[in-house]
């Protein structure tokens, strides 16, 4: 067996030589490309790509608009190309940084791939090597992380930003007023896709004892900083809800409500992942304010009778609530968001960096 392995390592380095004595005959324009995606993504070792690789990859994307387009077929080449598991999960780990630091013109380019399209489906979901019985579990990874890196793309969209991504830092200090300015049906749109992301996280394959685990564990911690990412945005966004929950329609209460029980469901499937290190604090923040916002919500229904007059809106309750809105808006708040959370009071705020909890 480690004769086999070691033979195994060695076509890799071969393929890898092949690829790039392949890519010296292409365009010389496209050739530093080519052969930054093949060091980044090489067969051999197991591990991570080397972030110097990253780095260069990162750098060149910045050039220019033809440049980035140009990379990010490089890579998606790369990626639907090799049979190799190890391989596909590099050039999927790749996509991840761009997405969480990758600079604006790269981003771009990949949240329009393919050209025709627009819809970046990364299509793997029918990749299979079965050359090892290790390979044989990496493809499992290599079907979950292209799946759940097509919904943060999806989810991305659907925010306005790359989820969890540096660039996505300038907008946590316009949040509040960025939502406040949504119709519901936007803010539910929006809820609704960072729960079906949460959801996708809940899933994730557990299975980590197998030779090239530190390839597996980068995935795991970028997943685990988007889990945190996407309890942040949901948690302006129920806040944002418990304001104006007099404001909804009955179709919308109901929408609200179905999101939410599904939010409960991944409570329940995220206590058994072990794999996503979590700050459990984080967690607890968003469950308590929604279970507020669910009894908000029964309160303004009248105990669930749905009818005119247990859908009525306190108009004083509302108006003291905007009146506090609007008041705050304009305190002084130190570059953070106050979570006016009626249980918390002034304990919890979202700072610049993360969440903060004073308790």
């Amino acid at each position: 067996m480690g004769r086999r392995k070691s033979l195994r390592e060695v076509v890799g380095l071969i393929k890898d030589k092949a690829s790039q004595s392949k890519a010296l005959f292409s365009n010389p324009t496209t050739l530093p490309l080519h052969l930054a995606v093949l060091r980044a993504t090489a067969h051999s070792p197991h591990a991570p790509p080397q972030e110097q690789h990253i780095l260069d990859l990162l750098l060149l994307g910045d050039s220019s608009r033809a440049t980035a387009s140009a990379l990010i077929k490089s890579l998606m080449n790369r990626l639907h190309h090799t049979s190799n598991a190890a391989v596909a999960l590099k050039c999927l780990i790749i996509i991840h940084h761009i997405i969480k630091r990758g600079p604006f013109i790269l981003q771009d380019q990949l949240s329009i791939f393919p050209a025709t399209g627009g819809r970046n489906y990364l299509n793997l979901s029918a990749f299979h090597d079965g050359s090892t019985p290790s390979a044989w579990i990496f493809s499992n990874w290599v079907r979950y992380y292209a799946r759940y890196l097509e919904t943060l793309l999806s989810t991305s969209r659907n925010l306005g930003f790359f989820l969890g991504s540096y660039s996505s830092t300038v907008e946590k200090d316009r949040q509040e007023e960025r939502l406040s300015s949504f119709v519901n049906r936007d803010l539910i749109r929006e809820i609704d896709s960072l729960v079906g992301l949460m959801e996708d996280i809940c899933k994730i394959p557990d299975n980590l004892h197998v030779k090239g685990v530190e390839l597996l564990l980068g995935i795991t911690g970028f997943i685990g900083g988007d889990y945190l990412s996407v309890v942040k945005e949901t948690v302006l966004r129920v806040i944002e809800f418990k304001e104006r929950v007099g404001s909804m329609s009955f179709g919308q209460s109901v929408e609200l409500t179905c999101a939410l029980k599904r939010l409960e469901d991944c409570r329940e499937r995220m206590e058994k992942v072990i794999m996503i290190p979590v700050r459990k604090l984080s967690m607890e923040t968003l469950w308590v304010l929604t279970e507020e916002l669910k009894e908000i919500m029964v309160g303004f229904d009248g105990g669930g009778g749905g009818g005119k007059e247990g859908r009525k809106i306190d108009r004083e309750k509302m108006m003291r609530t905007e009146s506090a809105r609007l008041e705050n808006r304009f305190l002084d708040r130190d570059n953070a968001v106050k979570f006016n959370s009626t249980r918390f009071g002034d304990s919890v705020k979202v700072s610049s960096n993360g969440f903060n909890f004073l308790l």
